[in-house]
Order: structure tokens, then C-alpha cells, then sequence
């Protein structure tokens, strides 16, 4: 089996399960040398609670500040809140609709939602500077949740950006809504750190209290991790902002920790635990930061040929190296395959630099007896028996797909025979030509072949049709017509025939080399069985002759049987063709000098 690898994630829940959570999964990856930045703000005016004004704002504020070498390539906005949502919101006065939504539930009367919506067009153009989201409006809402401290608002946004001055990270950020009553795990896998060196985790985190600090941790391989002094080990959830320093994100958190200490060289996963003894703590967000150099195989076909009647198919493809933070190694590779079986293998020729490519073909042969549609499956880092070789940021982006219509043979049609007249010897010339009169074809577009193999083939042809003898008795002939993209085949059968002999109705056999016998045409080695009979006047047989004896005139039977010429005069004939199809011919031929 091909070993595909991918990023798994095991939910442990412990008495509480929430009634509407949706898993946090990967969301988008960015290979390169890429870190982030966060900044938002509660709309809560007190951390909540039973004892607390139930107030909530529909406005707030906060201020983004980037660095002139730092290029914003995503931006992501969250928003979350009690209740079933506000999901049409407004930043710096531009309408915001959600783009995806999230739910999660304590219990049917206390519902939370949250809310994404890709921000990265307005925070290009309008860069550092302050943030306000407005018209997040849960006034009507709020109410019912503020008597058991479960009312809240609040809103984030997640900057990545690229800075040549970094090292080649892997960041990933997952996204969906959990809640962690007691233990959440996530296990990051397929990872390959080569540097340690400034890794990180990050959340956004909604309704975490402060006061509430029961058995609330964060660890990371199994060691507990803090962010002192805003994130103590023992409170994680804590309503603080670790990159701006807030400490007043009442009821959510944007939190960053250093792992670097808890992530060794080498390591190919990374196992984050979350736990909260009591704080009902919706995880929405997490990211991590990791120096993992590693390239990432995509591969798409890019065309194929097709002859026609030909089961070996040139296949035009291009592997990429994209999202990735690593040379993709020459020699990696790649497989073809039809209905699971492995029809086709090539092979990277060069080392593919980052957002490199390389684009080349190979062929593969496609078994016989398959359907004329096909779909041919490609797959790059695969050694022909579904397993990889290169450990690449993403393990499950290998495989490409190529609908293919083969140009099978076509069935040959069978046209009317073409007589010829025997020329002696069962042999006759033909216009080729004439077979195809019916069918109104541009005679440039026909050609002719004595045998279906070199018709496919598309050789050996017969370069004057229209005067052609045929080789056998009877012989099959095969037309290739032109139809792109590919052709029709037509066949036809040449029949040689007896055709009745013409008889001369005189000659002078007078040596002088012109008509000098009795030259009956179509008769000599076309009715070879013939019989001549040759009579005078008086009714006396003076010659008889066949294929091998011709009449020069002379007698060769009766009691004047001495050779000589016979006297100029008419001469009775009777000819015997001994042919089922032809009675005997008779008739008067005059001999002269």
C-alpha cells in the first residue's frame, strides 16, 4: 500500500460533550519563510460572571503594527460570541458576511457560536494601522447567558506574513470550534524538524476566565508550557493578547508560546494536549511555527497523444515543488496507473528548487481489450507499488487524474468488388480508384494497402492506384481514409473474370510482322483449356489448335496436312472456350496476303 501521510487528530472528550462542536482541523498551510501576528478585542466591558454588569459592546478596537519587511500573505478574521450569531459584521466601516461559521453548546439553552472571514485584501491595502470591528450587535442576545458567566463577544485577526529575513518554516493553521471541558489532544504528524529555533504555537481561544484557574494547562510532548508572565502553566485561558501584551481581552485569548524547548531535532510529530478542570474554554484557532525544511510533490498532466489503433499513449505531465521549503531530490518517482494496475513509470530528471517545476513525458501502454475512455491516474513519489520516498510537507497531494479517449481501430466496411477482365494468367489492371466512387472521398485523403497491418501501420503503399494488377486471385485490398483524429477503413475484393475474346475477322500471315496470325483477343492464357478448329469451304478441318498452337495459317490436319499457307480466302472457326459460362464461338475469317 502507498504510504500516504497525513495530519491526524485524536479528540479525547472527557463528561461534558459539547452538542455542536465542529473538530479543529488544518486549514491552510504555508511553507516558506513565513511567521504570524495577531491583534483583536472583546466586546465584553467586564470578564464575565453572576456577580458582573451584564454589558456587552457592539464596537472595538485594536491596532496592527507590522514591520517595513513584512509582507502580509493572509489574513484571517474570527468573530465569536453567545447565542446563534451575528454573522454580518463591519471592519474599519467595510460590510464583512461570514465565509464559514462555527457552533458549540454547554447544553441546549447556552449555544456559542463563531464565525471566518478571509481578510487579506483590506489588510494588504490598509496595513498598520487600527482595526475596529462594529455592528457586532448581541445586545438582544446576551441576556439570558449573563446569570451563569457565560456571556461574551469577541473578534481576532491572524496576520501571516513573509519575511526574507526568517528561517524556512512549515505554518499551519487548523481552525474549527472545541471546546475543552477537560482534555483535548491534537497529534501533529509527518513533521521533520531540522531547527527548533523559534517554534511556536499560538491559539484563539473564546470565553476563558480569569478567576477560573482549575487544573487549566497547556503541554506540548508532554510537558507543561507557560508564557509567564501573561500565561501561567496553572492558567492558560486567561484573557490576555501574548503578542501585544493585553491583559484586558476579557473572556478571550490570543496566546503564543515558545516551544522550542519542547521540540527536539528530529521529531516527526508533536503532541499538543489541552485541559481545563472547570473554565469552559472554546478552542476556534491554532497555529503552529515550525522550521521544518521539507519539499512538497504536486504533479499535473498537462496533455496526452493518442494514436489512432495504438495502445501506447505519450503522457505530458509537470511535477512542482510549491508549497514547500526544500529542494524536491532528482529521481523522484513516479507512477501511472489504469484500474489499479501500474501501467507506466517515470522519473524526475533534476533537483526541483522551491516553486520550482519540471515538465517532460513518457509513455505508458494501456492493456488490451480496455474501453476507449479511460481515466489515467498519476502519482508522483510513488515507486510503482504505492509507496513514497521523499518525506514532503504534504503527503497527500501526489495524485493526478487524465481523462483519455483511445483512438481504437475502427471496423473495416466492406465495398462492393471491382471486376477486371483476365489479362492473362488470371491477372487484370485495376483503377482502385473506381472502388470508392460512391463514397465521395477527396482521393488525397485515400490511400491503398495490400494487407490491414501495414494499413495501420501506415506503409507499404500502393503508389499508383489507378493502374494497379493484383497479385493473387481473388485479392483483398484495404483503404485507409482520413478522418481525423483518426481514420476509416475500407476493404474490397479484386475478382479477375473471363471476359469474352474478341475475334479479328481476318489476317495475312505474310511474315511481314504485323497480323501475320490469327490473333483472337483475351483468348491465349485466359482460356487455357481452348479449343481452335479451323475449315475450309468444303467443310474439311484443315487446323486444329489450343493455347500452345496458334493459326498462322497453315494446315495442319486433313489430307493437305503438309504446313503450307493456306490459298487467300474465307475460313470457317469454331471455338471451343471449354469455360462453363461460354458456349462455343463460330463465325468466318478471311485470310489474305
Amino acid at each position: 500500500m502507498r504510504r500516504f501521510k497525513y495530519i491526524f487528530y485524536s479528540l479525547l472528550f472527557g463528561a461534558t460533550i459539547p452538542l455542536l462542536a465542529q473538530d479543529v482541523t488544518l486549514f491552510e498551510q504555508f511553507n516558506g519563510r513565513y511567521d504570524y501576528t495577531a491583534i483583536g478585542n472583546t466586546m465584553n466591558v467586564f470578564e464575565n460572571g453572576p456577580n458582573t454588569p451584564c454589558i456587552i459592546q457592539t464596537s472595538s478596537t485594536a491596532t496592527l503594527t507590522l514591520s517595513p519587511n513584512q509582507t502580509v500573505v493572509a489574513a484571517y478574521l474570527y468573530w465569536a460570541g453567545s447565542g446563534n450569531g451575528d454573522f454580518n459584521i463591519t471592519l474599519n466601516g467595510n460590510a464583512i458576511t461570514a465565509e464559514r461559521t462555527f457552533s458549540d453548546a454547554l447544553d441546549e439553552n447556552r449555544i456559542f457560536f463563531a464565525a471566518f472571514a478571509d481578510v487579506t485584501a483590506q489588510i494588504v491595502s490598509e496595513g498598520s494601522t487600527e482595526y475596529t470591528v462594529s455592528d457586532f450587535d448581541l445586545l438582544d442576545i446576551i441576556t439570558p447567558y449573563c446569570p451563569t458567566g457565560t456571556n461574551f463577544g469577541g473578534w481576532a485577526i491572524t496576520v501571516i506574513f513573509q519575511d526574507e529575513g526568517l528561517p524556512l518554516n512549515q505554518l499551519n493553521v487548523y481552525d474549527g470550534l472545541q471546546s475543552v471541558p477537560t482534555l483535548l489532544n491534537i497529534t501533529l504528524d509527518n513533521l521533520n524538524v531540522l531547527d527548533n529555533e523559534d517554534a511556536k504555537i499560538g491559539f484563539i481561544a473564546w470565553e476563558g476566565d480569569r478567576s477560573l484557574a482549575i487544573n487549566e494547562q497547556l503541554t506540548i510532548n508532554g510537558n507543561v508550557i507557560s508564557n509567564l508572565p501573561l500565561n501561567p502553566a496553572n492558567n492558560a485561558f486567561n484573557g490576555t493578547n501574548s503578542f501585544t501584551g493585553a491583559t484586558d481581552l476579557y473572556n478571550m485569548d490570543i496566546d503564543v508560546y515558545d516551544i522550542q524547548d519542547n521540540i527536539a531535532i528530529g521529531d516527526t510529530s508533536a503532541t499538543i494536549s489541552l485541559t481545563s478542570g472547570q473554565d469552559f474554554v472554546m478552542i476556534n484557532n491554532i497555529i503552529t511555527v515550525l522550521n521544518s525544511q521539507l519539499p512538497d510533490a504536486t504533479m499535473n498532466i498537462d496533455g496526452n497523444l493518442v494514436n489512432c489503433g495504438d495502445n501506447t499513449v505519450e503522457i505530458f505531465y509537470t511535477v512542482n515543488n510549491f508549497n514547500s521549503t526544500a529542494t524536491l531530490p532528482a529521481n523522484t518517482p513516479i507512477a501511472f496507473y489504469l484500474d489499479g494496475i501500474l501501467i507506466g513509470q517515470s522519473e524526475t530528471t533534476n533537483p526541483i528548487p522551491i516553486n520550482g517545476s519540471e515538465s517532460s513525458s513518457t509513455f505508458v501502454n494501456i492493456p488490451e481489450g480496455s474501453n476507449a475512455n479511460i481515466t489515467i491516474i498519476g502519482i508522483v513519489d510513488d515507486d510503482g507499488n504505492m509507496n513514497g520516498t521523499v518525506t514532503e510537507t504534504n503527503e497527500d497531494n501526489n495524485v493526478t487524474f487524465e481523462d483519455i479517449e483511445l483512438l481504437l481501430i475502427p471496423d473495416s466496411i466492406t465495398l462492393p468488388s471491382l471486376f477486371g477482365c483476365n489479362e492473362g494468367f488470371e491477372s487484370s489492371t485495376y483503377n482502385l480508384l473506381d472502388a470508392m466512387l460512391s463514397l465521395n472521398i477527396n482521393e488525397t485523403d485515400i490511400s491503398f494497402h495490400r494487407s490491414i497491418e501495414d494499413l495501420e501501420n501506415n506503409s507499404n503503399e500502393i503508389l499508383i492506384p489507378t493502374a494497379y494488377t493484383n497479385l493473387s486471385q481473388p485479392e483483398t485490398i484495404y483503404a485507409r481514409v482520413a478522418n481525423p483524429p483518426c481514420y476509416d477503413i475500407f476493404e474490397f475484393t479484386l475478382v479477375v473474370e473471363n471476359c469474352p475474346p474478341v475475334v479479328p475477322s481476318g489476317f495475312s500471315p505474310n511474315n511481314d510482322n504485323a497480323n501475320d496470325w490469327f490473333n483472337i483477343q483475351g483468348l491465349y492464357n485466359i482460356f487455357t483449356d481452348h479449343e481452335l478448329l479451323i475449315y475450309n469451304r468444303y467443310g474439311d478441318l484443315i487446323f486444329k489448335g489450343n493455347n500452345d498452337k496458334l493459326w498462322d495459317g497453315k494446315v495442319n490436319k486433313g489430307i493437305n496436312a503438309n504446313g503450307n499457307v493456306v490459298p487467300v480466302g474465307t475460313y470457317f472457326y469454331v471455338l471451343n472456350l471449354n469455360d462453363p459460362n461460354y458456349k462455343p464461338i463460330v463465325g468466318w475469317v478471311y485470310v489474305n496476303y
